[in-house]
């Protein structure tokens, strides 16, 4: 691939102009010598930040070992992401942000049962190692949890969150024509593409993951490719070791594109790449632009960049606070309007996103319907669990942007229901049991905030 476009630069954010103001009246000494006493602003003004979040960790675990941390230095390594790759700065509006306002009556008692147990919320954010729970009902604030020393203004690492994030920024530049339609194959956008295995590929090939492409994503595996990319990623030329890996790959023999379904995070970041050349921005930029700014959050995030200014990380690389990315999933759970009714996806982008792919291995036994959309994973209870008929309502009308180490939002329009979950898993993907345990929870807590009508 070639290197990156070059892009306009954006104005400084207001805390360097603030140190700017500080350099004219105090001097560069004096000015060095205040940044130096407080490292925490220092590190702030040299990325763009409006603001610092807390805490701020003196100590944070190397990225390249990110994989094999612990769950102590997994809490410590999640927010701090920010600050351990180059990142792009996607700034929040200069307007009051959109209010959380509390629940109007206080969060019912209630239980969710699993593997025979009956459990409450105390258990749940035990089991699942939570860090930060967001429960927006009706846009009210019903639950907001902090664990380990994480506050409002942290900013957590939403891990593959972000693949989420970058379909809709793909829904948002169909709408503007920026991407003429997900037919389209990604050499359109990527012409360096050509002559390797993702020729032929489509835009929705890889927001589904069924490019056919083999990649092996597996976590405890450090030979994989995806422990491949991470290495990339922490190392002193992320951009060109990372073109390197993806064009080095082969294609599943005898398998076309969309006739099977595989996780990979390097075919996810080369939707980030499209849109990346199609917006001629990059993904903090576009973001800022087109919901940061405009959907009123609270708070500025950044987004992990492989060449800061140029690339950012599209398979996940976001990092923002808990209330904003219950804001995110307001947004969503409204059907991707602003507040004052403006449509920023096609009309039908949210039902596309969330049709599950049919592909050979998104339909399992626990998911006959098929697992994954554009970029968006079915969350339901397995039909061999017992449940409830309106629990399997809830999950069948629920979608979830998912994360390794349990990073996740669940959002069911029907319920005007968002949960937010931070965690930090033992283990990468699993056991499979924490998946469907988090289902159990959400599917109990809808029915716990259900009108009666509903019963």
């Amino acid at each position: 691939m070639t290197a990156p476009r070059s892009r306009a630069r954006r104005a400084a954010s207001p805390l360097v102009v603030a140190l700017a103001g500080v350099v004219a009246s105090l001097g560069a000494v004096d000015a060095v010598a205040a940044t130096a006493a407080d490292p925490a602003l220092a590190e702030c003004v040299a990325l763009g930040l409006s603001r610092c979040p807390q805490p701020f960790d003196a100590t944070i675990p190397p990225a390249k070992s990110m994989l094999e941390w612990d769950q102590a230095s997994r809490l410590i390594g999640f927010r701090n992401t920010y600050r351990q790759y180059p990142g792009d700065v996607f700034h929040a509006g200069g307007v009051a942000p959109l209010p959380l306002p509390p629940a109007t009556r206080p969060l019912p008692s209630f239980r969710y049962r699993f593997d025979g147990k009956s459990l409450g919320l105390d258990d749940f954010l035990e089991r699942q190692s939570v860090t930060g729970l967001l429960v927006l009902k009706d846009g009210h604030l019903v639950i907001e949890h902090y664990a380990g020393g994480n506050t409002p203004s942290t900013l957590w690492t939403s891990r593959s969150v972000a693949k989420s994030v970058v379909s809709v920024l793909v829904g948002m530049a169909i709408k503007e024509g920026s991407i003429h339609a997900v037919t389209d194959p990604v050499t359109r956008y990527l012409p360096e593409l050509n002559g390797t295995a993702w020729q032929d590929v489509t835009l929705q090939n890889l927001l589904q993951h069924s490019s056919g492409v083999l990649w092996t994503e597996n976590y405890a595996d450090p030979t994989s490719d995806f422990a491949h990319l991470t290495a990339c990623e922490a190392g002193a030329t992320p951009y060109p070791c990372i073109i390197e890996l993806l064009r080095g790959l082969k294609r599943r023999p005898g398998v076309t594109p969309g006739e099977f379904w595989a996780y990979n995070t390097g075919g996810a970041w080369l939707v980030g790449a499209a849109l990346e050349h199609a917006t001629r921005m990059t993904l903090a930029h576009y973001l800022e632009t087109r919901l940061w700014s405009r959907f009123a959050m609270e708070s500025d995030g950044v987004w992990q960049a492989l060449v800061k200014g140029e690339t950012d990380m599209g398979g996940h690389g976001f990092n923002a606070t808990l209330r904003d990315w219950g804001r995110f999933g307001l947004f969503i759970a409204n059907g991707g309007k602003l507040a004052d009714g403006t449509a920023l996806l096609p009309a039908d982008w949210i039902r596309q996103s969330t049709t599950w792919t049919r592909a050979k291995g998104s339909v399992t036994p626990e998911t006959p319907r098929g697992q994954y959309g554009y970029q968006w994973w079915y969350g339901g209870l397995d039909p061999r669990r017992p449940a409830s008929a309106s629990q399997r309502r809830t999950a069948d009308g629920t979608f979830w942007a998912q994360g390794i180490f349990g990073q996740g939002i669940a959002i069911n329009p029907t319920e005007h229901l968002v949960m937010v979950q931070w965690s930090v898993w033992a283990h990468a993907d699993g056991p499979e049991s924490l998946h469907e345990e988090r289902s159990a929870f959400f599917n109990a807590l809808a029915d716990a905030l259900a009108s009666p009508r509903r019963h």
